[in-house]
């Protein structure tokens, strides 16, 4: 199922913790982890260092406890379990899909399914009020407003007042916890 993945399924590089200056890279492939470094430093015993790498098969990899600690100092907990998913097999396919064909996907979604989709994917929790999801939700409710606005009994002053709230996936996931109702 997974052969359509390419060869890097994740590389993420980054310096280490303060007050390191040291240069680190994390690339895990289909078959290994690859993890690198490069000693940055103007103190003379280290000039002399040369970059390393330590390259592990997945398996070997889970069991490696030296290496993820490394990594989970660097580059953070959540991307050590990002990267244990990826050895035992769980990958994610939602964050491999391309914008245009999520968005296809979603508008196959009611709204409170799509409030919680937020809540749940990493993907779309990162910035609620610029991403992908808050876009959409908008010309969701864009497309709502117009609806109703085309009723021959709304009144067309209130249309551009209508225009002007701001409508967010914020905005939609609040109202989809307080109070389902109160979506267009």
């Amino acid at each position: 199922m997974a052969s359509w993945l390419p060869e890097t399924l994740f590389e993420i590089v980054g310096q280490g913790p303060a007050p390191s200056k040291d240069y680190y890279q994390l690339l895990v492939t289909r078959s290994q982890v690859i993890f690198r470094w490069w000693k940055v430093s103007l103190r003379s015993e280290y000039r002399s260092a040369k970059p390393g790498e330590a390259k592990d098969t997945h398996e070997e990899f889970l069991e490696n406890s030296h290496l993820q600690v490394q990594i989970a100092l660097i580059f953070g907990a959540r991307v050590l379990d990002y990267v244990f998913n990826l050895c035992e097999g769980k990958f994610d396919f939602l964050e491999r899909l391309s914008d245009n064909l999520l968005l296809s996907i979603i508008s196959y979604l009611d709204l409170e399914d799509i409030a919680r989709l937020s809540q749940t994917s990493r993907r779309f929790a990162k910035s609620p009020s610029s991403s992908l999801l808050a876009d959409f939700v908008a010309s969701y409710f864009t497309e709502k407003l117009e609806a109703v606005t085309r009723d021959p009994l709304f009144p067309p002053q209130v249309y551009p007042l209508l225009r002007e709230l701001p409508v967010t996936a914020v905005h939609v996931g609040r109202a989809v916890g307080e109070d389902s109702s109160l979506l267009l």
